[in-house]
């Protein structure tokens, strides 16, 4: 199923989309209440589930999608967002081509580091382009993971056991200030850089371990085109890994990196401008679309 947050009349809501994502059904309407995103994801049972699916057999009438004032998934994540670095292969090569020093190193472990998110921009939503401060935006379609409850130290084979869902993270990266301060924190982190969306896909419909397409593009110009088989190192291994020392709670996001056909990638570069509209599409899940804005 696909979860989602809107907001009818000032006030946040909670739905799930009918199955070709073009109808939206309030939750509470169908008798479930939740906080907000995060409460349902640690909340959300087997019972929950049953009512839901029982309901989209035969759906009352819905509000469209198109119409809604979108919210992100989960708007306000709990905790910084973990993300992947150069977790493609033929990423890991174009951005060492960009800069040797920043990204061309050799690297035989998975590279984590954290995105602070203030509030996700939704669907449909502006990119500020902050202008001021960089001139080399860039984008990056990435598959993420909603940890649905707590893992530590969970083995690998165990990993999906604890998987609530997958959405769509467009990484938007300021490349000048990531390379200048030789670390990805602040180039990654400014205000509006964490698109997610449309909703949250159910781990029971992109079941075991993925194998869907990611792609992304530029004003309707293909620009990524990869897929999560070809991760170096693949979900499984990563909550594994994490889990070992942090304990990851319900509602984690772990980002997982994105493939190669980022920006910085080309010759010349071929970074952002205000009103360039990107589009995230991954398999399964759906499009996160949004504009450049000043």
């Amino acid at each position: 199923m696909k979860l989602l947050t809107y907001r009818d009349n000032g006030y946040e809501m909670l739905g799930v989309a009918s199955q070709d994502g073009k109808t939206v059904y309030s939750l509470s309407d169908i008798g479930l209440s939740f906080f907000n995103m995060n409460d349902l994801i640690r909340r959300f049972s087997g019972e929950d589930r049953n009512t839901v699916e029982a309901f989209l057999r035969n759906p009352e009438e819905g509000v469209p999608y198109d119409t809604l004032d979108k919210c992100s998934p989960i708007p306000y994540p709990a905790q910084d967002v973990i993300c992947l670095g150069e977790n493609f292969m033929a990423h890991k090569k174009e951005a060492g081509g960009y800069s040797d020093e920043a990204f061309g190193t050799e690297k035989k472990v998975s590279i984590y580091f954290s995105k602070r998110v203030g509030e996700a921009v939704p669907d449909g939503g502006g990119i500020p382009a902050h202008r001021d401060i960089t001139e080399r935006l860039d984008y990056e379609a990435e598959l993420a993971v909603i940890i649905g409850k707590e893992a530590y130290r969970v083995p690998a084979e165990e990993a999906y056991e604890h998987v609530f869902g997958y959405t769509i993270l467009n990484d938007i990266s300021a490349r000048d200030i990531q390379t200048g301060h030789k670390q990805w924190y602040l180039g990654k982190s400014l205000d509006g850089f964490t698109p997610i969306g449309p909703w949250i896909v159910t781990a029971d419909e992109i079941p075991g371990r993925p194998k869907i397409r990611v792609q992304s593009y530029v004003n309707g110009e293909l620009r990524q085109d990869g897929n999560t088989d070809d991760f170096i190192f693949d979900i499984a291994h990563c909550i594994h890994e994490l889990s070992q020392g942090i304990r990851l709670l319900p509602g984690t996001i772990i980002s997982m990196g994105t493939p190669a056909g980022v920006g910085m990638g080309f010759k010349p570069p071929r970074f952002l401008s205000v009103s360039d509209a990107v589009d995230c599409v991954i398999e399964g899940i759906g499009t996160l679309h949004n504009v450049i804005v000043d």
